[in-house]
This record gives C-alpha cells, structure tokens and sequence, in this order.
C-alpha cells in the first residue's frame, strides 16, 4: 500500500527557516508530479507548492520567493525549505501525489505541524 510520510514540523519563531522532507513509498516515483498543501486553523487545504515529473515548479503567490519545492527521485522524496517564515504559515503541511495527467489527488500524507511564533 502507498504511504506517504512526512516530518520535520516544529515550533519557530518568526523568521526562521524549516525543511520538510517527505517520503514516497510510491511505485515508478519519477512519474508523478507531487506537491505540499497546507490547512490552517479554520480554513481549506490549499495547494502551497508543485514540482512537475521533469521538476518545473509553480507556488502560491503566499510563499513565492520564500519556499522551495524539490524532489530527489532516487529517494522517492520530495522537500519544502520554508524560509522567513511568518506567523501566517502556521498550518498542518501535507504532502501529495497527483494523479498522472491529472491536477487531482492520488495519494496524502498524513501531515506535519509547523507553528511559527511572532
């Protein structure tokens, strides 16, 4: 069964700087386009950063020129570096497999915390 498995959440202050690996038990990996959304209290998963099978990536306008999204295919692992992180970005990060040609989701992570005081 595929598992997806986040960590690397933590408390930290207004900014800092997190990574957030996650790893894919997925099969053929390198196929599929993956991605980390993010839910705060209160609010819908939203879809924060995505990384193409060829690693094109593309960023809400929230974290644009703060995090970055990468993927080490032999490790079936993909990363979040979330730089000067704010206040704002206090949210459970989930990681995501999308579907093959598809914006639609295959796969979750459970999820990891991340607070970041002010």
């Amino acid at each position: 069964q595929e598992a997806l498995v986040e960590s690397g959440g933590n408390f930290v202050q207004a900014g800092g700087s997190l990574r957030l690996p996650c790893v894919a038990s997925t099969g053929l990996f390198a196929l599929y386009p993956m991605g980390w959304y993010r839910q705060a209290p209160g609010q819908e998963r939203e879809l924060i950063a995505e990384i193409s099978d060829g690693g094109v990536t593309n960023y809400a306008e929230s974290v644009k020129g703060r995090f970055t999204i990468s993927r080490d295919n032999p490790n079936s692992t993909i990363y979040l570096q979330m730089n000067s992180l704010k206040s704002e970005d206090t949210a459970i990060y989930y990681c995501a497999r999308f579907r093959l040609g598809s914006s639609n989701v295959g796969a979750w992570g459970r999820g990891t915390q991340v607070i970041v005081s002010s």
